[in-house]
């Protein structure tokens, strides 16, 4: 009898959690639409607009960390943009590069936005569902210098990234996440590493991270000869970085990658049958 009871209320609290999801899942996007321009007052032709979810982490600040966005756009030929996004807040960047189109921190002499109010603090912009809100013409973009960025109370981490051997690896990315599985979008980038292998990841604040590495910006099934590992490789150890601190001496251990047999684990702790690993 006491079965019977249980019954229906396991079966109402599993009703109630499926439709809560599914209302969740029927909320319509919202659209942030606008105009970047540049210094010479020409549009930021064919540049690539960045979004950064304000419930996800802190306001970009590329002096400071770069945080990898929640979502992109490119811009048109007169320097549009229209996209369709979850309804929160954001706040809004772009960066249109002297070569090529590589996701992440802006290089020197690369034409850089990020749109500010009338104090100098990135500006939020609220997106409801299914309205869609026109920030108009935007400007303020200037030429990023790499004497910009802070080299004073940084918070970070440092270290290098190397093979097996010991042999540094130059060209990888440090990804930085806030959980141990590292599924999903990391929140913080390091720039590229040169020929020492030597990166530092400056983060928004003190905490716990865990680190990932690859040679290319985005997630997806690895592919052959692809740079990957990870901090404590199979059973990936956590860094703890003290605000205004740079946690140093965290040197990571990648290696190509390559298909491993069912069962076996490769770089990263990737298994054979395994899904794959986000960017």
């Amino acid at each position: 009898m006491r079965l019977r009871m249980m019954i229906p209320s396991l079966l109402l609290t599993l009703l109630t959690l499926l439709t809560g999801g599914l209302a969740a899942a029927a909320i319509p996007a919202g659209t942030l639409a606008g105009q970047i321009v540049a210094p010479d007052g020409q549009p930021l032709a064919n540049g690539t607009v960045y979004f950064f979810s304000a419930a996800v982490g802190p306001p970009p600040a590329p002096e400071r960390y770069w945080r990898v966005p929640d979502d992109l756009a490119q811009l048109d030929g007169e320097g549009r943009f229209a996209v369709q996004l979850l309804p929160g807040t954001y706040f809004v960047g772009a960066i249109k590069r002297q070569q090529g189109h590589e996701i992440g921190p802006p290089r020197d002499g690369d034409l850089f936005f990020t749109s500010r109010d009338a104090q100098g603090a990135p500006r939020p912009y609220t997106i409801m569902p299914g309205e869609r809100h026109d920030a108009g013409v935007l400007t303020g973009v200037t030429v990023f210098r790499q004497t910009t960025i802070k080299k004073t109370a940084i918070t970070g981490i440092a270290g290098k990234v190397l093979a097996a051997d010991g042999t540094p690896m130059a060209g990888a990315l440090v990804f930085a996440f806030v959980t141990p599985t590292m599924i999903g979008r990391p929140l913080y980038v390091s720039d590229r590493t040169g020929k020492d292998g030597t990166y530092l990841l400056r983060v928004g604040d003190g905490g716990t991270y865990y680190l990932r590495v690859r040679d290319i910006y985005g997630g997806g099934v690895p592919t052959t000869g692809m740079l990957m590992g990870s901090y404590g490789g199979a059973t990936p150890k956590p860094v703890e970085v003290k605000a205004g601190a740079v946690t140093g001496g965290i040197d990571i251990n990648a290696a190509p990658f390559t298909r491993p047999t069912p069962g076996k684990k490769g770089p990263g702790g990737m298994k054979g049958k395994g899904g794959p690993p986000q960017p």
